[in-house]
């Protein structure tokens, strides 16, 4: 991180003056914990923001609380040691904790070099962010949606392990600068800076991990990431296989919690794919269609017009590049 923008961050804030001068415990007015256990967005951002961020308050325990809003944290330096819904996540430098609303949190004191900047966000905010991932399913895609939701989550966090892949670090980073020092205006252009965030994550979706007490959904991500390496050729049973589980048990599982089966999930997978190749190749619709898995034209052809609405010529006339 920038020299420079790290020493910001680590002046110490007048509510951490106050725990170094004696106080034992968070002023829990700042956080509207009085009497309630949920953090209020109303509390920490500004009339009428989406978005902002505040350092993560150093030198306290944060006891047992949740949120009415959706939680980024980022490691600049250092470590915090969290726990949620009883599960210990231990959030190192460079790396990214998403939360959702429902995720019950509690975290051990930092220490003076343990710099995390925490974003705040209103699941308003996602709805330009959600447009720019489209519509493939996948996993970090399904955290954003159930976010928007109201009712209960599935997923209440995520941990990327990302401190090694430059270009999120440089997103993250872009983010930080441009809300710490309040830029004016910015919010559509925060909006495309999460957007592109999001897609550069889910090229790294094998670096995330979910609690162990969300075991299905662990192995959802498991699933997920099959599909990406092999959506081409990938079964369903050979995965069951490697993995030691009852092909018709992970069937149910996929099902219950995506609303789809596996072979919906790999379509979906293999035209996306084709519908890139066909904007950004010059490989023929035969050869893009023998790339993506399909062997009968016919078929490819009938299934990419079912979802696109034209042909895969049409499509590739109609659509410029995304390089361009």
């Amino acid at each position: 991180m920038n020299q420079d923008l790290l020493r910001e961050l680590k002046k110490i804030t007048a509510e951490e003056q106050a725990l170094l001068n004696g106080q034992k415990q968070i002023n829990p007015s700042i956080y509207n914990l009085e009497h309630s256990m949920t953090i209020d967005n109303k509390k920490l951002l500004e009339h009428g923001k989406l978005l902002q961020i505040r350092p993560h308050t150093r030198f306290v325990h944060f006891p047992k609380h949740n949120h009415n809003y959706v939680e980024m944290i980022y490691m600049c330096s250092g470590s915090t040691r969290h726990i949620i819904n009883g599960a210990e996540v231990l959030l190192g430098t460079g790396e990214l904790l998403f939360l959702s609303q429902t995720a019950t949190q509690e975290i051990y004191p930092a220490g003076y070099d343990d710099i995390a900047v925490n974003f705040i966000i209103l699941p308003e905010f996602f709805g330009q962010p959600l447009d720019m991932i489209g519509t493939e399913d996948n996993m970090l895609r399904t955290f954003i949606i159930e976010c928007l939701k109201t009712g209960s989550q599935n997923v209440n966090y995520l941990h990327f392990k990302v401190a090694d892949i430059l270009p999120i670090q440089n997103l993250v980073e872009n983010l930080i600068w441009t809300l710490h020092n309040k830029q004016p205006n910015k919010r559509s252009s925060n909006q495309v800076t999460m957007g592109l965030l999001f897609l550069q994550l889910m090229n790294y979706i094998d670096k995330a991990e979910i609690g162990q007490e969300n075991y299905e959904q662990e192995l959802l991500l498991t699933v997920f990431r099959y599909i990406e390496e092999h959506y081409s050729d990938g079964e369903l049973s050979e995965l069951a296989g490697e993995l030691g589980y009852d092909l018709y048990w992970l069937s149910r599982v996929i099902k219950r919690h995506t609303g789809k089966n596996y072979k919906d999930l790999l379509q979906d997978k293999r035209l996306n794919q084709a519908a890139y190749l066909l904007q950004n190749t010059s490989l023929s619709v035969t050869d893009i269609g023998l790339n993506v898995g399909y062997h009968n034209f016919s078929y490819f052809y009938k299934i990419f017009k079912a979802r696109f609405g034209m042909s895969p010529r049409c499509y590739r006339l109609t659509r410029e590049p995304e390089s361009r």
